[in-house]
């Protein structure tokens, strides 16, 4: 009877461990509950970079469209663009920090923000090939935000959005949200920077998380979510699954000890 009791003891243990709690699943909670709940100050963004790889699009507008047609890809309009087809018909920085641009050739792009890489290029245009008369409206663009989700994720993979800026909950609701079993608490952001690859982990349910400087992602951010112990056990997602499972073990070590004493 005292071996009963003792099974009875383990496995509510086991039972209370095993649960994932609610507030391991809560995005952005008030975690100190002496503060009063204020909005929270977003840390400002730092302009994106333009670094390797990064695909640009790139369109020039004049008073005379034909002065410009030169410049413009044959690909369809902007508008019917997708990943691919800018991949093909965008411009693409090389190993060597430049993009190839009619008429100017090699242009340096690393390191530039869009709004600086378009005032060089309206600068340059203006100076060697039109005149002021012309009119010039040059548009920089990133060919999409791109990033990459991994681990206990809905739907993970390389995800493009269509928009300048992306913080890391717009990014986790497109690819279907954290599973039950992905840890909220501890998620990776790897970002590459010209001094190497930053590795850095962020409580999403801490609603103070918002005033990281990784809250907000950059173009080309990997995104890791880690498993909970809970999913190395093995012993279930919810309070069922993990009933069901204490129940299996102990009718299995009872069974076992009686066929033992038999």
């Amino acid at each position: 009877m005292n071996k009963f009791i003792r099974y009875i003891v383990f496995g509510v243990c086991l039972f209370l461990q095993s649960c994932i709690p609610t507030k391991d699943l809560v995005y952005l909670q008030n975690k100190n509950a002496t503060e009063p709940s204020v909005a929270i100050t977003e840390v400002m963004q730092k302009p994106y970079r333009l670094q390797v790889d990064d695909v640009l699009s790139i369109t020039l507008k004049a008073s005379d469209p034909a002065l410009v047609s030169i410049f413009t890809p044959t690909a369809r309009g902007e508008s019917g663009k997708d990943a691919s087809s800018l991949y093909f018909d965008g411009f693409t920085i090389n190993d060597h920090g430049n993009i190839r641009f009619p008429i100017l050739g090699e242009v340096n792009a690393i390191g530039y923000t869009v709004e600086e890489l378009r005032d060089k290029l309206e600068k340059q245009l203006l100076d060697e090939y039109f005149k002021k008369e012309a009119n010039i409206f040059v548009t920089v663009k990133l060919a999409g935000f791109k990033y990459t989700m991994n681990g206990e994720i809905g739907n993970p993979g390389t995800k493009f959005l269509y928009q300048n800026h992306v913080n890391i909950m717009e990014a986790i609701a497109n690819s279907g949200d954290i599973t039950i079993t992905g840890d909220r608490k501890a998620v990776t952001i790897m970002r590459q920077s010209p001094s190497g690859t930053e590795m850095h982990d962020i409580d999403l349910t801490d609603k103070k998380v918002m005033q990281s400087p990784y809250y907000h992602l950059q173009p080309n951010d990997y995104i890791y979510v880690k498993p909970l112990k809970q999913k190395t056990w093995g012993t279930g997602k919810t309070g069922i699954e993990s009933l069901s499972t204490i129940i299996t073990l102990i009718s299995l070590i009872t069974t076992t000890l009686v066929i033992i004493k038999l």
